[in-house]
């Protein structure tokens, strides 16, 4: 809420300007798969007289971190190990810059199938994915504030399993909502949990009486609590935290809603 009377007073010493074509509001959207790189991009938009007043293009990694926090305190580092010109966050920043000066999602050229571009000066960077998710976000329409601190959260398990995993959830918040969930394990070779049944390491489906492997239930699960916005809400069936709630997944969820419980008091992740 803050941010947002921060950018009422913004438009009000700017002066009067012509309503824009945008319906008021918060709009947010976010890539639906981790790529290569780990880092699954997004961009949350403000509209405030039918213009786009503020834009965030970033991404959240698996554990959780924004990628401009983790960028600004010297984590990603592409200007030391890539030779870049700038910092991403730098980068990102005069791309978003240059959508609201231009507000217009068409207004940009590309120069190769990557989406780089000689538009915006100092940009070096891909910036087609932050077009493409503007106007995926614009689609969807404005949110609904929600309750929660924006920011990533993490919670990890003190101690590896019997069965040899460690388990982990991270959590994003954006608009005050949980927009990105992720519910894994690592082994003693740091291997990720949802990697490794992916791959065909793990064997949950020759047990499994819906013939789901490990992840795709994981998958459920991060589903259920996105579409509930609420970790309380959850019902088990049996000590051993198994529900009959959230359809596609008969792995027990207990652990998970224990650690979104410990991320979530944990608070915003700090750099």
């Amino acid at each position: 809420m803050d941010a947002f009377f921060e950018l009422a007073q913004q438009a009000l010493a700017a002066g009067p300007v012509g309503r824009g074509p945008y319906a008021d509001g918060a709009y947010f959207a976010i890539d639906e798969t981790y790529p290569n790189s780990g880092w699954k991009e997004y961009v949350a938009l403000t509209v405030l007289n039918g213009r786009i007043a503020s834009v965030n293009w970033s991404a959240v990694n698996r554990n959780g971190d924004d990628k401009k926090a983790y960028d600004k305190a010297g984590k990603y580092n592409m200007v030391r190990f890539g030779k870049a010109q700038d910092e991403w966050y730098v980068q990102a920043e005069k791309t978003e810059n240059h959508l609201i000066a231009t507000q217009d999602l068409k207004a940009i050229t590309y120069k190769d199938a990557e989406g780089h571009t000689d538009d915006i000066a100092g940009v070096s960077v891909h910036v087609n994915s932050l077009y493409e998710l503007a106007e995926k976000a614009l689609a969807n329409g404005p949110v609904a504030l929600g309750p929660y601190a924006n920011g990533g959260y993490y919670a990890t398990e003190a101690e590896f399993g019997s069965s040899g995993w460690k388990g982990f959830v991270s959590l994003f918040v954006s608009n005050g909502n949980l927009v990105n969930v992720y519910w894994s394990a690592v082994d003693k070779d740091n291997r990720d949990k949802q990697t490794v049944a992916k791959e065909g390491g793990y064997g949950m489906i020759k047990a499994s009486p819906i013939g789901k492997e490990w992840h795709e239930q994981a998958a459920a699960v991060q589903s259920y609590l996105l579409s509930t916005q609420d970790p309380k809400k959850i019902s088990y069936k049996d000590d051993k935290g198994h529900t009959d709630d959230i359809a596609g997944a008969t792995v027990h969820v207990n652990d998970f809603y224990a650690l979104v419980d410990q991320a979530m008091k944990s608070g915003v992740k700090k750099y």
